[in-house]
């Protein structure tokens, strides 16, 4: 057929014409690198994770406390905030840095402290901290960790190292993580204040989830679907806390064997004579004990109902935020974690006030994904995301996102509760039975 202009005639393309249309994309052999290549969010890694692992180890992450509410209201409250976007604002570039603990971060980011990590892949801690040094941004590392403190500061010393600390009731156990700690030069101490005793984490419990894991008759069946990582499981380092002597039993179970219910303000008091560097109080949940927390002597606090693993039902950080910067005053940092999946997520908690954001589950999808390239990939989308989204607000640097650029949401009594079905869907809450 002829060509004859716009009269709907049709004719056959031109190789050449072809050739421009089919470009394949190039075949990557690394399962790793494949995987992280694909991902345009962290919705695809987390998708991704999904199948990767076992359903116990998956639903260690996913899971909450009880019927998993506060994980829910987490991401709904995220949800309901709103931007309102600034224009002719001549944002030819946007600067994402910024000042955490009065040292610099590329991003307002920093890798949360999560327990336990070699269970989800192999390399565990020392791929997250690879990757967040890579990123510019500060890693915690759990008191609960497969990797001591020594070993990240050797293997990776480029990182900004935090070191997240649970109050024994052997408070001479305490002193000497910390001692550790200081000796290998991590810049910050973050005592999490929210593990009086460990939640009830229903999915745990239902699935038989121990640490480490036991070959059951449903947990071998289910590996058997997962045979590669069971195979880095067998063939690598033994699987154990690396602070900790070994344990057989659940998280719980080791939660409420080590932490001590009676921890006070006068112990907050001992850990600051104790700390030369910066401390941080996670699990902060009140004004009124942001105040009190700030008065003692810590750097900063973080706004966190421990992603909603411990107290369901609890108040979600974002919701608390304006009212805890409000009482503050400027006292310390504010740092914010629980559900952010994204850096428009990131934008609108710093819009609202935020110093900082902890993201813990989103890194972790992608190390069970892809393993180091896979929490690399999460770095760079949040990156990304921030980047695009301070674009389109008209904010040039993370001073400019101020609280006219959003619209916190309607309080949760206000809006129309969501079916268990829509959450489930979502990938957001399993419903119990």
């Amino acid at each position: 057929m002829r060509w004859t202009g716009l009269d709907g005639a049709r004719r056959l393309p031109r190789a050449a014409e072809l050739a421009d249309l089919l470009r394949p994309r190039p075949v990557v052999l690394d399962g790793d690198r494949r995987r992280a290549a694909r991902a345009a969010s962290v919705e695809d890694l987390r998708s991704m994770a999904r199948r990767r692992v076992p359903r116990a180890v998956f639903d260690y992450v996913e899971g909450g406390a009880e019927a998993e509410r506060s994980l829910a209201r987490a991401r709904e409250d995220l949800d309901s905030v709103q931007f309102v976007a600034r224009v002719l604002r001549g944002v030819s570039a946007v600067d994402t840095r910024a000042t955490i603990l009065g040292a610099p971060s590329a991003l307002p980011i920093v890798f949360a402290p999560t327990g336990f990590t070699r269970v989800l892949h192999h390399e565990g801690e020392l791929a997250t901290a690879r990757a967040a040094g890579a990123a510019g941004v500060p890693f915690a590392l759990s008191t609960m960790g497969t990797c001591s403190v020594e070993d990240v500061a050797e293997i990776i010393p480029g990182c900004r190292r935090w070191f997240q600390l649970y109050l024994w009731s052997d408070r001479g156990r305490s002193r000497e993580l910390v001692d550790r700690a200081a000796a290998a030069g991590y810049e910050a101490l973050v005592l999490t204040v929210d593990t009086p005793v460990a939640g009830r984490r229903l999915r745990d419990v239902r699935n038989g989830m121990t640490l480490p894991p036991s070959l059951g008759p449903r947990t071998f069946i289910d590996g058997a679907r997962h045979p590669h990582w069971w195979i880095d499981l067998l063939t690598t380092r033994a699987l154990n806390f690396a602070s900790l002597n070994s344990w057989q039993g659940t998280v719980a179970e080791l939660a409420a064997t080590l932490f001590d219910p009676a921890v006070d303000f006068e112990d907050l008091a001992w850990l600051r004579e104790q700390w030369p560097g910066k401390l941080v109080v996670k699990g902060v949940q009140s004004a009124e004990d942001a105040v009190r927390i700030a008065s003692a002597g810590a750097d900063a606090i973080v706004l966190s109902n421990h992603g909603g693993r411990q107290l369901d039902r609890s108040v979600t950080p974002i919701r608390q935020l304006p009212e805890v910067l409000d009482r503050l005053e400027g006292r310390c940092e504010v740092f914010v974690d629980g559900a952010f999946t994204s850096g428009a997520d990131v934008v609108a908690a710093l819009a609202l006030g935020a110093d900082a954001v902890l993201v813990g589950r989103a890194y972790l999808y992608g190390l069970m994904a892809a393993g180091e390239l896979g929490v690399r990939r999460v770095a760079a989308l949040f990156e990304e995301e921030i980047t695009t989204t301070m674009t389109l607000l008209g904010a040039r640097s993370l001073a400019e996102l101020t609280p006219d650029l959003v619209r916190p949401g309607p309080a949760p009594e206000a809006r129309a509760p969501r079916r268990w079905a829509e959450l489930a869907e979502a990938g957001l809450a399993i419903p119990p039975g």
